[in-house]
């Protein structure tokens, strides 16, 4: 399985966990719930997740989803996906203007 792959399921799957805060309804400090009345047990897309504090722990016990935090990561993987696509294209192109001479 390549890098590309792993990087997708662990996007998928942090998505999964995601939803899963949306659906239970824990998007804010006050509706912060546990992981079982999420549906969730220990994943790594948790771990994740609570590392760049996308999910945050309210009091002791009681989670909840950040949504700013989620849309900034967001943001960030997109631009560093479009930055690699550009030096990717500016590879290309160098590799063309040199075979061209």
């Amino acid at each position: 399985m390549g890098a590309a792959a792993v990087a997708a399921i662990m996007r998928r799957r942090e998505r999964e966990v995601v939803d899963d805060f949306r659906a239970a309804g824990a998007t804010s400090r006050e509706t912060a719930q546990s992981y079982t009345a999420v549906g969730l047990g220990q994943s790594l897309g948790l771990r994740r997740l609570r590392a760049r504090a996308v999910i945050r722990e309210a009091a002791p016990g009681t989670y909840y989803l950040d949504e700013e935090v989620w849309t900034a990561v967001q943001n960030t993987r997109r631009r560093i996906g479009m930055v690699f696509l550009a030096i990717l294209a500016l590879f290309l192109v160098g590799i063309l203007v040199g075979t061209i001479k």
